[in-house]
């Protein structure tokens, strides 16, 4: 039986974080590196990466590295998995992260707002995600996240593309399962629910939205990104090693009731 003190023990591991320069996927990082994980950030803009960096250092004293590659580009996620590999070491864990939102009426979603969709939110963690599987495979062992959201269960006017992105983007957890699982990989999902941020400003300052999310959720409030980080820790931690293809809802109860 494992010691209970290292059962959430995730020191020294290496961990990419996809769309990590801001939001929901910075706080994911500054866990991990709070943690002891070796972390790379991952984003397209450099100079915002190096920021990112700088900030998750001074905050926990940790040093952080950095990979600018698209990861919608599957020769650059190819080499930037490379890339890093050879820089900081093999992965043990990849938090696929990176994602947008673009509310619009769907009779006005263009052809290019769903495949823009589509390839940030979905077809990037098949990219990421493959090609560090291949790697840990090869290992026998490996941690993967997709970062899911509550609208991979339920959806509002206006974004029915992105929860068509979130929905998918369950079961590809859930494939990634089935065929990576057999080889030592868990791979599961982080579901938040409305989680405020720079990006969900307008919403959060919408006296009407606030009050729909706060009446709707039963702890009465918009999560925080540090509500996040000790999901992920379980999830990528020792404790979570017969945990596979499961999304675990973080949404103040929100997915629970009617």
């Amino acid at each position: 039986m494992q010691a209970p003190d290292r059962l959430f023990d995730i020191a020294g591991r290496v961990a990419l974080v996809t769309g990590s320069s801001r939001g929901i996927g910075h706080a994911l990082a500054g866990g991990l590196a709070a943690a002891g994980c070796v972390v790379v950030l991952n984003g397209r803009d450099e100079r915002r990466l190096a920021e990112a960096a700088a900030e998750i250092t001074e905050a926990t004293g940790a040093a952080v590295h950095t990979a600018a590659f698209d990861v919608t580009d599957g020769p650059a996620v190819a080499a930037g998995v490379a890339d890093v590999e050879d820089r900081v070491g093999p992965l043990d864990i990849l938090v696929n992260n990176a994602g947008m939102q673009h509310r619009k009426p769907l009779l006005d979603f263009t052809d290019a707002d769903w495949h823009r969709i589509v390839d940030t939110n979905l077809t990037s963690a098949f990219l990421v995600g493959r090609e560090t599987a291949r790697r840990m495979v090869g290992r026998g062992r490996g941690k993967i996240v997709n970062i899911c959201s509550l609208q991979s269960e339920v959806v509002r006017p206006g974004i029915a593309p992105y929860a068509a992105t979130k929905g998918a983007l369950k079961m590809l957890t859930k494939g990634m399962c089935a065929d990576w699982g057999p080889h030592g990989l868990q791979v599961n999902g982080l579901g938040p629910g409305y989680i405020e941020t720079e990006l969900t400003r307008p919403l959060v300052e919408d006296p009407e939205f606030t009050a729909w999310v706060r009446g709707r959720t039963p702890a009465g409030r918009w999560g925080r990104v540090e509500d996040l980080v000790g999901a992920l820790r379980y999830l990528v931690s020792p404790a979570a090693d017969f945990v596979n293809g499961q999304v675990l809802y973080v949404d103040g109860g929100m997915s629970s009731v009617l």
